[in-house]
């Protein structure tokens, strides 16, 4: 036995949970997706975009700076 190194319980296996090790690559992905969304839609150029949809995104590359 030993201490899963994501959730620090108890694992019987003596790895890492798999449902743990399964989530973080998922926020993992999360975070890269994230990360990616203004190189993908070039806002550095003018895009045609609207003002609600220029917010969400502007709001989303902010949020990887917290």
């Amino acid at each position: 036995m030993k201490i899963c190194n994501i959730c620090h319980k108890i694992s019987a296996s003596g790895q890492d949970h798999l449902d743990c090790i399964q989530k973080r690559r998922v926020e993992l992905e999360n975070e890269d997706f994230k990360l990616k969304i203004p190189e993908k839609l070039e806002l550095s150029k003018d895009v045609n975009l609207g003002v609600e949809v220029k917010a969400i995104l502007e709001h989303l590359a902010r949020e990887k700076d917290l």
